[in-house]
């Protein structure tokens, strides 16, 4: 495959300095023709995990406006990385214009306007590709596949969490600007793969507090997601100083654990499985599930959206599952009943 020209769009967006770092790292795949400052059109609230050093990562690349980069002939595609509510409408003006787009999450506190974008790439035919950490994530996969081949037996009960302790209380503000607070901002990352393994769920219930008293956020957000025989609950703390994200699935046949959801620190993941019975290759009793160590949280899914660009390789996700999770997200976080 062939290098693609990108730009970033944005620097204010939480992931907007690992996108950054993996495109870096991908030099033979990608060529970062430069970034945008959103400072002059974004309007919406951002939280920078590394504050003013933030910027001076990117003291050394070439910046342009948007006009500039609209008038780029030979761009491939556009990373999207501005805040999460000015999201939506920035990617739309280049879904307008049929430049390829890769957005993060969560996309704004609109579905309406929301669905309007992914319309409008399906009727282009555009590449396009949310920034849901966990779509290329080894363990994350296993257990998707373990719950649609029945390995598990029939499933009763999914816990997942994406809880953390980080950003004091500049976060804690941060969260107060959005009505689903944490939920919000970091449950999509778990919705997105619920979704993809159980499909649509029949209710949402919500429930959004804060860690303490004195938490003037939304910090500690829990939701279940009820299914014909299946309860899949969400959790997202802002104060859990073990800082141990995690999925539990129960069925049947039996039961699979991930802890942590994550690692890029030289050693693989590892799945803690037991079953009932033996399936496949996998004997009834403990067993642990390896995978070979990981180095980079996006460099999987860049390189994926590569591919379909380059019609290498099909898009995994539809925009009617794109839809879904953000619906369910939302519905997760009291914006909407379902």
């Amino acid at each position: 495959m062939r290098k693609l020209k990108v730009v970033q769009i944005g620097i204010r967006h939480e992931h907007a300095s690992g996108k950054y770092k993996t495109l870096k790292k991908l030099p033979d795949d990608f060529e970062l023709v430069g970034m945008v400052d959103e400072k002059e059109f974004a309007t919406t609230p951002t939280f920078l995990p590394a504050g003013d050093a933030t910027f001076e990562l990117y003291k050394d690349e070439k910046f342009f406006t948007l006009d500039e980069v609209f008038a780029m002939r030979d761009l491939d595609a556009a990373l999207i990385e501005v805040p999460n509510l000015d999201l939506v409408p920035v990617a739309m003006r280049f879904a307008e214009r049929g430049i390829p787009i890769h957005v993060d999450k969560p996309c704004g506190e609109d579905l309406g306007a929301y669905k309007q974008l992914l319309d409008l790439a399906e009727s282009k035919k555009l590449p396009f590709q949310m920034g849901y950490v966990f779509r290329c994530n080894p363990g994350i996969r296993f257990a998707i596949d373990a719950v649609k081949s029945g390995m598990l037996g029939s499933v009763f009960m999914v816990e997942t969490n994406m809880n953390h302790a980080y950003g004091g209380e500049v976060y804690k503000q941060y969260l107060k600007t959005f009505k689903g607070g944490v939920m919000f901002n970091l449950g999509c990352h778990l919705i997105d793969f619920l979704i993809e393994m159980l499909g649509r769920p029949e209710h949402v219930v919500s429930l959004l507090k804060g860690c303490s008293a004195d938490d003037p956020s939304l910090s500690n957000t829990l939701a279940v997601l009820e299914y014909p025989h299946t309860h899949a609950v969400v959790a997202v703390a802002s104060q859990d100083q073990m800082q141990k994200r995690r999925l539990r699935i129960e069925g049947t046949n039996g039961t699979l654990e991930l802890c942590p959801l994550e690692h890029f620190k030289g050693r693989g993941l590892e799945i803690a499985l037991k079953l009932k019975e033996d399936f496949g290759n996998y004997r009834a009793g403990e067993q642990t599930v390896g995978f070979p160590p990981e180095y980079d949280r996006y460099a999987a899914q860049l390189l994926e959206f590569s591919a379909v660009i380059q019609g290498e390789a099909r898009d995994r996700y539809t925009r009617e599952h794109d839809y879904t999770v953000h619906e369910v997200t939302l519905a997760a976080g009291g914006y909407i009943k379902l």
